[in-house]
């Protein structure tokens, strides 16, 4: 695919390689007339930040969505797999964890949900990921997790990824993409894989056989928890209550080694797969039963980097022969976009806002010199202008007390630009704390190298929004 163009030869990096100019062809990407894409192609493609056009998309998520409705709530596979967690829009990361997962000729690939949002490719990690799924529909397997449903996707930033790239249509035919995604996995009939756990609700794997999964998710019950429960955060799992309430999500709750254990005896398992958290290692051993014992519950998460923030390593497991393999990698660097998609001209904004100010304050203040030297009317009206002089000379001071304010913040936002985007981008609702602009460079740096501990800031996010 020719690249864009670059006619007055001033590009800052000439040695970076343009996007592609155009769509890619529905002749290279359906090479044989049907709806099952070329997936190299479409890999290399989509890396070098290439478009697909609206309808081929739409194509690739409708025939995808009708594939998954075939599926049942609870898939049973049988090694070798390789299990993958979270991706979160990290696409580049994704290409990474295809080179090492294995060859899905001789293994499966399950992938456990939440695939889009917090990064900025959730677009391409669908479209990759159903590419796979109609390549090879009985290797490749997705299961839901809470991140697929209209509610986060419009809190967090896939909806306004979808409108940026594309629009409300192929947003909402991905939703209903994830509306038809299976729940859940058993694994060589030992492992249950799961977004997020287990509930009061499930008792037996007919459980979740028998629930009504086309839907968005609702707020409580068994397909709520399923999606975003969590094991208790303690090294033995130690807990009075079998589940109490999830207050960090506001929703779901935790779960500990005795509802775990009890759970897994009565439906005859070894353990559960799950992701759901992000982990320092990429993964975590809940070894509730003691060091000797195998993992009752194991975290998987393999967005490394999460968020571009949290410095943390991706993992993947692996089951071959009844073994269990833990394979971790570090992130791979990608393009860099500006936070909420946002274009050249909305960023040089402050720029040119300051320069505005700049004229703005250099009038009032010619207008309040040229208001103390004017000269008295007549002796009759000297109170009078002598009251409106003094009021006049409050107003101009407030009015240029307000422009210099306002000038310090857009000159702190013009050259902290940068700083503040990767700021707001960390903040819910993508917001600044108050007043942190007048406080000037150092509390912005301070602030973002607060953010470090990430994931204690990164709590508020974790919450399941109203």
């Amino acid at each position: 695919m020719e690249p864009l163009k670059d006619p007055l030869g001033d590009r800052f990096l000439p040695n970076l390689k343009p996007p592609p100019s155009e769509f890619l062809s529905k002749k290279l990407l359906f090479p044989n007339d049907n709806i099952i894409p070329d997936l190299r192609v479409l890999k290399d493609h989509l890396h070098d930040e290439g478009r697909v056009a609206k309808a081929d998309c739409l194509a690739i998520v409708q025939c995808t969505g009708d594939v998954f409705q075939r599926e049942p709530n609870l898939l049973e596979l049988m090694d070798p797999i390789t299990i993958i967690g979270d991706i979160h829009g990290q696409f580049y990361d994704l290409i990474k964890i295809l080179d090492l997962a294995g060859d899905l000729d001789c293994t499966k690939y399950l992938f456990l949900g939440d695939f889009v949002d917090r990064g900025t490719f959730s677009i391409e990690v669908i479209l990759l990921l159903y590419a796979l799924k109609l390549n090879y529909p009985n290797s490749v397997f997705l299961t839901r997790g809470n991140h697929e449903s209209r509610q986060l996707t419009n809190h967090f930033n896939f909806r306004c990824e979808c409108l940026n790239k594309y629009d409300l249509e192929v947003y909402n035919t991905i939703m209903d993409s994830f509306d038809k995604l299976p729940l859940a996995c058993i694994i060589n009939k030992k492992f249950l894989a799961v977004h997020g756990g287990i509930s009061p609700s499930l008792e037996k794997l007919s459980n979740i056989t028998s629930l009504s999964r086309f839907c968005e998710i609702p707020r409580k019950g068994l397909l709520c928890d399923l999606l975003w429960s969590d094991p208790i955060d303690t090294d033995i799992g130690s807990s009075p209550e079998k589940f109490k309430p999830n207050l960090i999500r506001d929703c779901s709750y935790y779960y500990g080694s005795i509802a775990v254990n009890e759970f897994l005896t009565k439906n005859k398992l070894l353990s559960i797969i799950r992701a759901h958290e992000a982990q320092v290692d990429g993964y975590k051993m809940h070894k509730w039963n003691g060091n000797s014992e195998f993992p009752v519950v194991i975290t998987v998460f393999s967005a490394p980097n999460y968020c571009d923030i949290y410095n943390n390593k991706g993992a993947i497991l692996k089951l071959i022969n009844h073994n269990l393999h833990v394979q971790q990698y570090n992130y791979t660097i990608h393009p860099y976009l500006l936070p909420n998609y946002k274009n050249i001209f909305t960023w040089s904004i402050p720029f040119v806002i300051e320069k505005v100010l700049g004229i703005m304050l250099s009038i009032l203040k010619k207008g309040s010199d040229e208001e103390n030297d004017a000269k008295n009317i007549g002796k009759g009206l000297k109170e009078i202008q002598n009251e409106l002089k003094n009021n006049r000379d409050d107003m101009f001071k407030n009015k240029i007390k307000a422009v210099v304010s306002m000038m310090q913040m857009l000159k702190v936002l013009k050259d902290e630009n940068e700083a503040i985007l990767q700021l707001k981008g960390m903040c819910p609702d993508s917001r600044i704390p108050r007043g942190l602009l007048q406080e000037g460079k150092g509390a912005i740096y301070n602030a973002i190298e607060s953010f470090k501990s990430a994931k204690k800031l990164d709590l508020p996010n974790e919450k399941r929004p109203e």
